[in-house]
């Protein structure tokens, strides 16, 4: 559940009022073009980001306030700079790794005790039904479990990231650029395989250029005159504020006044830096034929 909910940025605001109500079990597309904030949404409602107005429900806990208690009741699918793939490692590898990870961090204190032989047991069968809840084959795959990340298919890239994510069993998913660079046949199978992740049980929400009409719509469409009103007066404020705010002005008088400092000191500082060993030399030498003079007459 989400009531007036706004994030804004350095640039303006992401989104602004957003409102929807969405049972456990939804499928949820927050439809709209690339740049309209549907990433930044994503992750407010799964408590990677905090908003500034409104507020948010998940599982019972508000947002912005129980972020931390939300993150660990959220998980995330493929975001790209939040939760990508290595393409460096191997799907054996990733599937280790959060495995670890997830036992680590998220398993009780209890958990930690248990036998090596139980606790290696317990990650196979989380890994197995993870993998099998995101319909991801690994003998299937070009190497088998030793498949280099950067050799999969957009889908089977899609397929590991949902399973890495459903290993934390959670109760909401995030899936970020559910669509992109899928032809129609891959795009069908992704929403299937997200319709079958809600339909156990989690609410899934998925990012989307276009959304499926049985899937619950939050369309964006940006916020295009707050957008650039804040650029405008930020960067006039601390240049000139006669001056239009353009990347350009705010840049040219910059790189005029700072050589232009330098020019006037640099020769100040050049002849006296020459001039410093001069007066040193004659120093010494007039203290030298003093000492001699004082020696010649034996006073030394």
């Amino acid at each position: 559940m989400a009531e007036g909910l706004g994030l804004k940025g350095p640039r303006g605001w992401a989104f602004r009022d957003v409102s929807l109500r969405a049972g456990a079990g939804a499928l949820v597309a927050l439809e709209g073009p690339s740049g309209t904030g549907r990433t930044c949404l994503l992750l407010a409602l799964t408590g990677r980001m905090k908003t500034q107005e409104g507020h948010a429900e998940v599982g019972g806990l508000r947002l912005p306030r129980k972020m931390a208690a939300v993150r660990r009741i959220a998980g995330l699918g493929q975001v790209p700079g939040v939760s990508e793939l290595d393409p460096s490692l191997t799907v054996a590898e990733h599937l280790r790794e959060r495995a670890l990870l997830q036992r680590r961090f998220d398993g009780s204190v209890r958990a930690l005790l248990r036998r090596p032989g139980t606790r290696a047991a317990e990650a196979r069968a989380r890994i197995a039904e993870a993998l099998a809840a995101a319909g991801l084959d690994l003998a299937a795959l070009p190497k088998g479990e030793r498949t280099s990340v950067r050799d999969l298919e957009r889908l089977e890239a899609l397929r590991l990231s949902i399973a890495l994510a459903l290993m934390g069993r959670p109760r909401l998913i995030g899936v970020d650029d559910t669509d992109l660079k899928l032809s129609d046949a891959d795009r069908a199978e992704a929403w299937a395989l997200l319709r079958a992740v809600a339909a156990a049980g989690t609410t899934v929400l998925a990012v989307c250029s276009e959304a499926p009409a049985d899937a619950l719509r939050i369309t964006t469409v940006g916020t295009a005159a707050a957008t650039p009103a804040t650029p405008a007066t930020g960067p006039a404020e601390p240049t000139e504020p006669g001056t239009a705010a353009g990347p350009g002005t705010a840049t040219e008088p910059t790189a005029v006044t700072e050589p232009a400092e330098p020019a006037e000191t640099t020769p100040a500082t050049e002849p006296a830096a020459a001039e410093g060993p001069a007066a040193a030399t004659e120093d010494d030498i007039t203290e030298e034929g003093t000492a001699d003079a004082l020696a010649e007459t034996g006073r030394a």
